[in-house]
């Protein structure tokens, strides 16, 4: 079984994107309060998935997605709270129709209301709102700034309901951030994978495992340019006082194989270990082109990790056994499938 542990709702109707600008013109004092939106019906829902995420499902050779909501659209810089509550609800509630509409295809993964040092007491509530409703995990935003960066590190105390909540109820969280509001910064050039990078640095300097040894969480996009320069973390480690990264972090922390090209998966495979890494795509993410030198997409990356050379124990691990190590919940959804 192939599992693909990145996938996003980036296909969302014209009625849906109207709704969350209504949304935005209120909070930017453009308009008044948006009126309720019923949602996408179930014929266009499906319509769209099949035509998008189903049918590439089918052409790559995967078979289960963990899907969740557009992640440059969470918009988490916003300080409004109740706006914040009701778009997280609307973007969870369609993962979840769409879950229920493709049962064998997809696992939700659920967006979390955050807003800049906000009250962590309504995330918490819509994480545990969605994990009741069959949700296997949540995306974490480390930055709902935008690109300032000006909140707590992960290590800080601030965080500490949540990682207590995600223990207790075994879910693991991925830290994505949201779209960059820093006009310099592009946000999936840039953005993304300098966040992947600073998250780890992050939880390199802190000691939050060892406070929640059981917290698990995954760093995307292959761990931005953690694994391009993993001397640079092992001396830093060893620098400032901390255990080797084998034992600090790599117990708890996971990268994904959204990497566009063969000479970074080949890095990756050769720097990380293989029970560290679950296969991902970012299905449909951040780069929906064709390679001019292969004639292939640049985020099929399945072809990449069929390259090299692994043996069967790593291609399990990597394709279909993280996964259920990492997320329980969707093993425990797989098994009672008997699957």
């Amino acid at each position: 079984m192939i599992i693909d542990c990145h996938g996003h709702f980036t296909t969302e109707p014209p009625a849906f994107h109207a709704f969350r600008r209504s949304q935005v013109d209120y909070l930017e004092g453009r308009g008044s309060t948006p009126e309720p939106f019923e949602g996408i019906p179930d014929d266009e829902l499906r319509e769209i998935i099949e035509a998008n995420q189903l049918r590439l499902q089918r052409e790559r050779g995967t078979d289960l997605t963990i899907l969740s909501p557009r992640a440059a659209g969470m918009s988490h810089h916003y300080t409004d709270q109740q706006i914040a509550n009701d778009w997280a609800r609307l973007s969870n509630d369609t993962i979840a129709r769409i879950v229920e509409l493709f049962p064998g295809r997809f696992a939700g993964v659920c967006q979390l209301p955050q807003t800049p040092r906000g009250d962590l007491r309504p995330v918490i509530a819509e994480l545990e709102r969605c994990i009741g409703a069959g949700f296997v995990g949540c995306n974490l935003n480390p930055d709902p700034t935008g690109g300032s960066w000006s909140g707590p590190a992960l290590d800080d105390p601030y965080w500490e309901p949540l990682w207590d909540r995600l223990e207790e109820l075994d879910s693991p969280a991925m830290l994505h951030v949201s779209a960059s509001h820093q006009p310099a910064v592009h946000t999936t050039g840039a953005h993304y994978l300098a966040a992947d990078t600073i998250v780890f640095m992050q939880l390199l300097q802190g000691d939050l495992f060892e406070r929640h040894p059981n917290l698990r969480l995954i760093i995307p996009h292959g761990g931005g340019a953690v694994p391009y320069h993993w001397g640079r973390y092992r001396g830093l480690a060893a620098a400032l006082g901390r255990p080797p990264l084998s034992e600090h972090l790599m117990r708890n922390v996971f990268f994904d194989t959204c990497v566009y090209h063969q000479p970074g998966i080949d890095l990756l495979f050769d720097v990380i270990d293989a029970d560290n890494l679950l296969f991902g795509s970012e299905l449909l993410g951040a780069v929906k082109t064709t390679d001019p030198e292969t004639g292939q997409p640049f985020d099929d990356t399945k072809q990449y990790i069929d390259a090299l050379a692994l043996d069967d124990a790593a291609k399990r691990a990597v394709f279909e056994g993280n996964a259920r190590r990492v997320y329980p919940r969707l093993d425990a959804r797989l098994t009672a499938q008997g699957r």
